[in-house]
């Protein structure tokens, strides 16, 4: 890759995965450069100037033109995109920001986010008892799918792990997405149409990455 290929990547200087990259980073427990790299762009408080040797940091290697192959894929992939200003993360508590992020999430402004233990930590549009039931069914979910992963992945070769429950034609009613954030796994329960290709996905990784990806 050229030095102008650099040139173009970082001449609005701040980076950001796009919601296509968050929902890479986030959609897999496996680590690579692709998925350190998008993580490393959300660890901060705000977006970050990009340079080179910060670059290396980011994905671990010596060489720069290592690193820069790692960028510049992610931007052909439309997985990360610039910004001319300062963007900073979702401020305040889990407990408060969340609900206004996952509501612009789903269609139906139906949503919650529970933990891998099957608890929800935040939901819009659900009572009570129908978000502890949807959080203990996502757990469910989650030791279904590590039970027949070999069979979903290997033979069948469905790289995703969501699940969804549908109708007849196959319109989904209730999805559940999840979100590998360190050593944690949560579940995004959506209902009605997911609406991911939006900043608010950005910034549900960004907010659990910070807090949760070095546990």
């Amino acid at each position: 890759m050229s030095e102008s290929a650099y040139t173009l990547l970082t001449e609005q200087h701040y980076i950001l995965p796009t919601p296509a990259g968050a929902y890479y980073a986030a959609s897999a427990n496996t680590d690579d450069p692709t998925r350190q790299l998008l993580f490393a762009l959300m660890s901060y408080d705000t977006i970050q100037l990009l340079d080179k040797g910060q670059l290396c940091r980011w994905t671990s290697k010596d060489d720069e033109q290592d690193a820069l192959e790692i960028l510049y894929r992610l931007q052909q992939l439309g997985w990360v995109t610039t910004y001319n200003e300062i963007k900073k993360a979702p401020s305040g508590s889990i407990q408060d920001a969340l609900p206004d992020i996952i509501k612009q999430l789903s269609g139906s402004e139906r949503a919650l986010l529970s933990d891998q233990e099957g608890f929800y930590l935040s939901t819009c549009g659900f009572s009570h008892e129908t978000a502890e039931e949807l959080s203990a069914l996502s757990a469910d979910l989650a030791s279904l799918h590590a039970r027949h992963s070999g069979l979903l992945h290997s033979n069948l070769g469905i790289n995703s792990a969501a699940w969804a429950i549908v109708d007849a034609s196959a319109n989904g009613h209730v999805g559940f997405w999840p979100l590998y954030i360190g050593s944690q796994r949560f579940a995004l329960v959506i209902a009605g149409m997911p609406q991911f290709n939006q900043e608010a996905y950005v910034d549900l990784v960004w907010m659990l990455s910070k807090r949760y990806a070095n546990n």
